[in-house]
């Protein structure tokens, strides 16, 4: 099916509409160290003043003196330019023109030798001059305190919210993208990082102290996803002393019927409770800061309310309801103890617990096309219990030279997937009852170690990297009479991953230009072990070895502009879950399949950014364009003789995606501001041909698709007296191309109210999402017999009321 592209008055739309949360691109504190000698003898000179002045007016910033080694250190610096002052009795004084920048949070000046004179060091001054520009315009961060419109909800729920992120299907895109790393902490974890990203809709944003978008990752970074990281932080505190903050919200979802059922099914969840109590602890005395997280959040919802009509060429019609009332009870603990072994190491300790409790009930009735028949009514019960376990084990040692440090730690990841589903399958002439069981334990260890050199221009950082990762799983079916489910498609399977990795990354930085180049070197051993009595699939792998470059140029036009080129080259692994060769009947006639045999896709990505700042807000734009082959998506075809969907997941020929970005932000009076992002792209699939080899050996054939799409955000703030803050939230979603169709369009908007309360000390909130109840996924599928169109009228409206106080 030809995707259509938006008519001039949807592309004015997109120019009008939106917003996007605050950016929060603080400016970064940053030490400047060296050693002062003797010219003539190379001998370290203790005791000696160093004066730090602006170079502009030469204003007096601070000062300190050398250590017995002749060390010094200037911490808490601003971005500018100043001079540096040295004054020692019996040696001549000596200047020295500094420039700090920020993209190194350390710098070393390297040795300043001072030749021997009587005459005393006259006062030296020096300037700063803020650098206004944020970061090196590859990543933005968002504090999870300025989201009041999804405070008290999921990171998922928050995540929709921010620039260029969209959600589909249950998986998260950026700019148009599903190829998105999502780490917590910088580490990924089974709750979201290695396969399914549903974790991340029963994380409490409460949690989260903030989230940050990484459009161009850096080789310290794995290699995989193409489209961006996304690192999720979780809140933790280091004040000296007892501290902590107690929170409490409530709400309600799907206030009111959307659409009323088809015929003879069990009713739809309406004014679902949320209930989410959030602890955290924070105790620091003398070498020692323990700390502790723990949340809690129930949710009953309407996971799933989707109607779809599908049509095939022999004229057959029918018309479906897949509706899934949810219950999701989920439990996070994140305990730790920082200890300050002496001055230059520090051993921190953490784990993290999840226990997340799922019961699903539904109801699938499929009917002919003017509802006079029912065909098959599918109710199922699905339990399950994920429980992930993480233990850290962190070392730093920070070497005499301030910021040259060596970071050791370990990460240990346990995650189990317990998962059944008891279904009904009633038909005309008869019912039956069938079941299956699926147990999934993952084990993944990481080892790394980091190193990181401050240079006189800027810094120099490598490690090395090891996982291993194990994953066995088990499908067991029980079926009852004529059952559908095809039970020679069980059994066992075990996926196994070894990554050893290198990297070197280097940056400088001087007053007008940067530079940041950097190489990963990955090399993945990847084996799927499968039952030997499959009945379609064999035990498969790959192993590759492979470069991935990435690099940066800056240039400063002045203080408040800047522009940056990037390039990076990066690769997608497909996940366990993509490759997983077990049948899922969570829909009794389009059925999802794995496929062991499919392949990395690899990326090459380039972007050109530009920001401009003034006192009153900024303006940030990017230019991006990235291609990879072997693109791995999933295809839905039909076999001869039956009316069932196999959605199964292939690597077809080559992607690209050509788009922008813009940010802007403004302050209007003191009492309103806005946000407004705008995200623009035009996506392309390749025409291509696949075999499915499940249920049996058939080809579909693809026709090149493109579609010009894209969003729009718009976050404007009410700041009012006593404390009091509004948040109004729009979106605007383009229609888009997803595989074999497209998605139509989508809007929402949010409100949020936080007030103030005990100077500060506690906080009430009032919001709502998807205020006007607007938002819903429709589709469109083309396949080789047949089409079909969705409409998902799922829960997206929730009120929640919400109280934090701080001690």
């Amino acid at each position: 099916m030809s995707p259509s592209t938006p008519n001039p008055k949807v592309r004015a739309s997109l120019l009008l509409l939106g917003f996007f949360f605050a950016m929060n691109l603080s400016a970064q504190s940053v030490s400047v160290s060296g050693q002062i000698t003797d010219a003539k003898s190379g001998n370290a000179l203790p005791f000696v003043n160093v004066l730090l002045n602006t170079a502009g007016d030469t204003s007096f910033i601070k000062g300190t003196i050398t250590n017995e080694e002749g060390r010094f250190t200037l911490k808490d610096l601003s971005p500018g330019d100043y001079i540096l002052g040295i004054n020692f009795i019996g040696y001549a004084p000596a200047n020295k023109a500094l420039f700090v920048g920020h993209l190194s949070s350390f710098l070393d000046i390297g040795t300043i030798a001072l030749e021997e004179n009587t005459e005393l060091l006259n006062e030296v001054t020096i300037s700063a001059r803020k650098e206004e520009v944020g970061g090196a315009l590859d990543k933005k961060s968002f504090s999870m305190a300025d989201n009041l419109g999804q405070e008290g909800g999921s990171v998922l729920q928050s995540l929709q919210r921010l620039p260029g992120v969209t959600l589909q299907d249950g998986k998260v895109l950026l700019r148009g993208n599903d190829q998105v790393m999502i780490l917590i902490d910088g580490q990924q974890t089974a709750i979201t990082g290695f396969g399914s990203q549903d974790g991340l809709d029963n994380i409490p944003a409460s949690a989260i102290e903030q989230i940050e978008i990484i459009n161009n990752p850096n080789s310290k970074y794995d290699a995989n996803g193409n489209a961006g990281i996304i690192n999720i932080i979780y809140k933790k505190n280091t004040q000296t002393g007892l501290n902590g903050k107690v929170g409490f919200s409530g709400g309600l979802g799907a206030l009111w019927l959307r659409k009323e059922n088809l015929p003879s099914i069990r009713p739809q969840y309406v004014r679902t409770p949320k209930v989410n109590p959030t602890l955290s602890l924070n105790y620091k005395k003398n070498k020692v800061n323990l700390f502790f997280q723990g949340d809690y959040l129930y949710t009953e919802t309407l996971n799933k309310n989707e109607f779809v009509d599908r049509n095939y060429t022999d004229g057959t019609v029918i018309r479906q309801q897949s509706k899934r009332n949810r219950n999701t009870a989920f439990t996070t603990l994140k305990p730790g103890v920082d200890w300050n072994l002496n001055q230059q190491n520090t051993l921190t300790i953490s784990g993290l617990f999840g226990s997340e409790k799922i019961i699903d009930r539904g109801d699938q009735p499929f009917f002919n096309a003017d509802l006079s028949e029912r065909l098959r009514l599918w109710q199922f019960l699905e339990d399950e219990v994920k429980t992930t376990v993480v233990a850290s084990l962190d070392f730093l040692h920070k070497y005499k030279q301030p910021g040259h440090e060596l970071h050791l730690a370990y990460n240990y990841t346990f995650h189990r997937e317990d998962e059944q589903y008891f279904f009904d399958n009633i038909l005309p002439t008869f019912s039956g009852e069938d079941a299956f069981k699926l147990l999934s334990d993952e084990h993944v260890s990481d080892f790394m170690l980091d190193y990181i050199k401050p240079m006189k221009f800027g810094r120099l950082e490598s490690g090395v990297k090891l996982r291993r990762r194990t994953i066995p799983t088990n499908m067991q079916f029980f079926p009852g009479i004529n059952s559908p489910l095809d039970t020679n498609a069980g059994g066992w399977a075990e996926y196994q991953e070894l990554i050893p990795a290198l990297y070197g990354n280097y940056v400088y930085e001087r007053p007008k230009f940067e530079a940041e180049i950097g190489l990963r070197l990955e090399y993945v051993d990847l084996q799927y072990k499968v039952n030997p009595d499959h009945n379609t699939y064999q035990s498969d792998g790959y192993a590759y070895a492979q470069p991935f470059p990435n690099a940066r140029v800056s240039f400063k036009l002045n203080a408040n502009n800047k522009i940056s080129l990037f390039y990076n080259r990066r690769v997608d692994r497909p996940n366990e879950v993509d490759i997983r060769i077990f049948p899922k009947y969570d829909d009794a006639e389009i059925i999802k399949v794995g496929n062991p045999a499919l392949r990395p896709q690899f990326t090459n990505k380039f972007e050109i950014g530009y920001k401009t700042s003034w006192n009153s807000g900024y303006f940030y734009s990017a230019l991006f364009h990235w291609f990879a082959d072997g693109t791995i998506t999933r295809i839905s075809t039909t076999v001869p003789g039956s009316n069932l969907i196999y959605a199964i997941f292939q690597n077809v020929n080559g992607s690209r995606s050509t788009g922008t970005e813009i940010l802007f932000s403004q302050k209007i009076t003191n009492w309103y501001s806005f946000d407004l992002n705008l995200s623009a792209y035009q996506n392309t699939i390749d025409q291509f041909t696949v075999e499915n080899l499940y249920p049996v050996p058939h080809t579909f054939t693809a026709d090149k698709q493109t579609i010009t799409s894209g969003n729009v955000k718009m976050n404007n703030v009410f700041q009012f007296a006593n404390g009091l803050r509004g948040q109004v939230t729009a979106i605007y979603l383009a229609p888009d191309v997803i595989p074999q169709g497209t998605i139509a369009a989508r809007f929402s908007m949010d409100l949020g109210i936080k007030k103030s309360l005990q100077n500060g000390r506690s906080e009430l909130f009032l919001n709502a999402s998807d205020l006007f109840n607007t938002l819903r996924i429709q589709k469109e599928i083309q396949g080789s017999n047949f089409s079909y169109t969705s409409t998902n009228y799922y829960e997206t409206q929730v009120i929640r009321l919400g109280y934090n106080v701080k001690f």
